[in-house]
């Protein structure tokens, strides 16, 4: 080894290492909560039903294993119990004894008829931190209403405004924003509780709302409960933020209201004699000419057979622009590659990438790890190391259909 060459550090450890998490939950805000505690290195353990997370029955699949659950999913222990049998609660409740936190989004009561409520599961582990993510929290007239993602983007305000500050018809999201942001606030929140947990020993019940995670997560509630902009111009939100169409066929899409930013685009453009076009001359006729200054925009834009090329202009005048891509073409943006933003957790030859976590330590560690189990894959490994059960008590626990295993291939049969 030459003198100038350098030995990469290994990574350091993680700082979540020691915390184990005990994960009932389904689907995708309580999953994506406890995978960004795995990331972090915490101790993952998914308890599902006999039909399994319901989000195995995705598709595409990757050695067997629905990639849709894989990115929730990946880098946990998951273990399989049929936890209407009484039996089997007992030894749910013995794994919440040995884990730090606990995690469900079932509706309020599920857990208690499954013997795993809060009361029960506090005497056996008074310092647990017990998560739990409901539509509408765990008291109120809409405790027990059902709720997903469509339904909250609806009733909390964010399809009504999107249409009104879009200028179209309402349109249902196409991500599932307040399952994500829902499970964010449940990460945050557990690690708060968790280092409370730490200074006092005491455990405690976390209550997180997807209904008041959204109107948290959207930017604009205080000023609609102030009574709105009406009619009165900012520069903030991006509803008004020129979508381009490049001769090439590509999509550039431009930061900033055009009524605010049109004088630097004249400048870019070399016409500044637009400002002085009564149509232009004031922030107030800008907005009142928006289809006008869109056409010169995209007149300008056309103009150009690249986004590089277009980019390199806009940022002359402090223009900040992005190039649309679809989520399969990021892995090959040069940012991505260099930052390391995707992980492959399959093979060189069948491969998965998922995101990696977003986070980069100086000292520690964090990312995805390991790779997605199938359906009760590790049944032996945590009853064995967690409650001590015997190979014997384990087979018995199969043959009476409480402990389920279904390797991928079983799976499949079963569709």
């Amino acid at each position: 080894m030459g003198d100038d060459e350098q030995v990469e550090a290994p990574p350091g450890p993680r700082p979540l290492a020691g915390v184990r998490v005990l994960d009932l939950s389904r689907v995708l805000s309580g999953p994506s909560c406890s995978k960004a505690l795995a990331d972090l290195g915490a101790e993952v353990v998914k308890l599902e039903p006999p039909e399994g997370d319901l989000t195995r029955t995705a598709q595409p699949r990757v050695d067997g294993i629905p990639v849709y659950f894989a990115q929730q999913n990946c880098g946990k222990d998951c273990i399989s119990l049929d936890l209407t049998r009484p039996e089997a609660q007992r030894i749910a409740l013995g794994l919440a004894a040995k884990a730090d936190i606990l995690l469900e989004n079932f509706r309020p009561g599920v857990m208690t008829r499954l013997g795993l409520g809060y009361d029960a599961v506090h005497e056996a582990n008074p310092s647990l931190v017990y998560c739990s993510i409901t539509g509408y929290g765990q008291d109120g007239p809409l405790a027990n209403r059902r709720a997903y993602a469509p339904v909250l983007h609806a009733e909390l305000g964010l399809i009504e405004l999107a249409s009104r500050r879009r200028r179209m018809p309402p349109v249902q999201e196409a991500v599932s924003f307040a399952d994500f942001f829902a499970g964010l606030q449940a990460t945050i929140a557990v690690l708060a509780a968790l280092r409370h947990r730490d200074a006092t020993g005491e455990g405690q019940h976390v209550d997180i709302s997807m209904a008041e995670t959204m109107l948290q997560s959207t930017e604009w509630t205080a000023v609609e409960l102030a009574g709105g902009e009406a009619g009165r111009f900012h520069v903030f939100g991006g509803a008004n933020a020129p979508v381009l169409h490049l001769s090439d066929g590509s999509v550039a899409i431009v930061s900033g209201d055009p009524v605010a930013s049109f004088p630097r685009w004249c400048a870019v453009m070399g016409r500044p004699e637009l400002l002085e076009d009564p149509r232009f001359a004031t922030p107030a006729d800008r907005a009142a000419h928006r289809p006008e200054m869109a056409e010169a925009m995209q007149a300008f834009a056309s103009g150009f057979a690249s986004f590089d090329s277009l980019e390199q202009v806009l940022a002359k005048g402090s223009i900040a622009s992005g190039l649309m891509r679809s989520l399969a073409e990021v892995k090959d943006a040069d940012w991505a590659e260099q930052r390391g933003a995707l992980t492959n957790v399959g093979t060189e030859q069948d491969p998965l990438l998922l995101p990696r976590s977003p986070a980069r330590y100086s000292v520690s560690d964090a990312g995805t790890s390991g790779r997605p189990s199938y359906q009760g894959e590790d049944n032996r490994r945590v009853l064995r190391s967690l409650l001590d059960m015997s190979d014997e008590e384990i087979d018995r626990l199969e043959g009476d259909g409480l402990l389920i295993a279904r390797p991928p291939a079983e799976r499949e049969e079963r569709r």
